[in-house]
């Protein structure tokens, strides 16, 4: 069996208080050795310095870092810069995203698709990167229909894409049926499943909404019984993401690719817990 690859995902943060505090969560997650770092980058580039300091920090700590890099809004004039920066801070991994159009901008650039990225940067820089990309198993909100949505998968894999990663989803079915349709069309990468812990339900539902992740009904309804009580929240959600995961590493799953949210506690609960 192929080694499992884990990882965890932060956003760059906007104060120097916010640095230093992801450099505290980083130091605790770091103790249990994932593959890489990924870091977030804002519609448009909106966050571009704010990304390449975080992942430098990460690089110099002896991690490797994956920065995302989004393309719409962008210009391959842009990209390239971005993408000879990170060469000359020895980046070698990137997670290349469509991304969303920065709000009140109307113009989507000179990239209109993930796929175009991978294929730029292929052409640019060879093999210089891995490139992990997106995965939906509950379909990309924009996406036309199911069909749409997996043509559209199989274009960024086709252009060079080297593993992906999926949005986050509470339903283990969702992940082995689109893994099951898109080897059914020849697709072989590993395609790593990206967990969510469970903290807070309102921002949670939030999120989920305008992502297109489907809080199963059952699970909304208990989440919302909790109220205020947000220890008893955060412990029943440990137990349904733990018992998830331990559903997905049984099933094939390639590993885990936990959205931290900037905090090590919950993942690291639910890494000891899966006995990792």
């Amino acid at each position: 069996m192929a080694e499992r690859t884990f990882s965890f995902e932060f956003f760059p943060p906007k104060t120097v208080e916010g640095m230093d505090k992801l450099r505290a969560t980083r130091e605790q997650l770091a103790q249990l050795q994932p593959k890489f770092f990924s870091v977030t980058f804002g519609a448009g580039g909106s966050t571009r310095d704010r990304t390449l300091e975080t992942v430098r920090d990460i690089q110099a700590s002896g991690s490797e870092a994956a920065p995302h890099l989004s393309c719409i809004g962008s210009t391959e004039e842009s990209i390239r810069d971005i993408l000879n920066e990170y060469k000359s801070q020895g980046i070698r991994h990137l997670v290349a995203l469509r991304g969303d159009l920065p709000s009140g901008s109307m113009d989507a650039g000179e990239f209109n698709y993930a796929n175009e990225l991978v294929a730029f940067i292929r052409r640019e820089t060879g093999d210089w990167f891995e490139i992990e990309v997106a995965a939906y198993p509950e379909i990309h909100p924009q996406a036309r229909s199911w069909t749409v949505d997996l043509a559209n998968f199989k274009r960024k894999v086709d252009a060079g894409a080297d593993s992906a990663i999926t949005q986050y989803f509470f339903n283990a079915d969702a992940y082995f049926r689109f893994v099951d349709e898109v080897r059914a069309l020849g697709v072989t990468i590993p395609i790593v499943p990206g967990i969510m812990p469970i903290g807070n339900y309102v921002q949670l539902a939030r999120f989920s909404d305008a992502c297109g992740a489907e809080i199963p009904r059952w699970l909304r309804k208990k989440l919302e019984t909790f109220g205020d009580d947000m220890p008893s929240l955060r412990a029943f959600g440990l137990d349904v993401i733990t018992d998830m995961c331990d559903r997905l590493l049984a099933g094939g799953a390639p590993g885990l690719h936990f959205y931290t949210m900037n905090q090590a506690g919950p993942s690291t609960t639910i890494w000891q817990r899966l006995g990792l």
